[in-house]
């Protein structure tokens, strides 16, 4: 497992499986030179471990058009939100902000554009008006688990067909 912090390291090595931090600056604190060897350095490291798909979860950082490019179709994100609605940073507070009644989570290939790769699975909840953000956002991560989950065994039983921005899904 790759990370850009330390956070979940106990979680996965009590689990026997490798754990490695690659920091990427961040885009206002890091210079671009810096950013773009950690992405490098990233790279290097699916090669290495001759990766047929890379799953970003909780990752939040914006990859590199030239990675999703080269990685089109093997690079799977969760995004806490059900696109395309509220795209990008904190679409719990705004969801909540707005009044939604579903919230749900998306999970889809990385593209050069940010949360607009094509969908291999959603997962949405109903919400009610007394749940809070906080509510919402455990309600959300639920989604989350169960989106990216099935998105991966799609994947990975080859059941995702791309076509163009959009993906073709053969269910059970």
């Amino acid at each position: 497992m790759i990370s850009n912090h330390e956070e979940l390291r106990p979680v996965v090595e009590r689990e026997g499986v490798r754990f490695e931090v690659i920091s990427i600056p961040g885009e206002k604190a890091g210079t671009p030179e810096a950013r773009s060897s950690a992405f490098a350095k990233l790279e290097d490291r699916f090669r290495e471990v001759g990766a047929d798909l890379v799953v970003l979860a909780r990752y939040m950082q914006i990859l590199p058009a030239a990675v999703c490019n080269a990685w089109y179709g093997r690079i799977i994100n969760i995004h806490h939100s059900f696109l395309p609605s509220f795209a990008g940073a904190n679409p719990y507070r705004r969801a909540y902000e707005r009044g939604v009644k579903l919230i749900g989570s998306t999970c889809h290939y990385a593209t050069a554009d940010l949360d607009q790769g094509p969908i291999i699975d959603q997962e949405v909840v109903r919400v009610e008006h007394f749940h809070t953000p906080d509510d919402l956002l455990r309600l959300g991560r639920d989604c989350e688990r169960m989106a990216l989950a099935r998105g991966v065994r799609y994947h990975v039983d080859d059941r995702v067909l791309i076509h163009g921005n959009r993906s073709i899904v053969f269910r059970d």
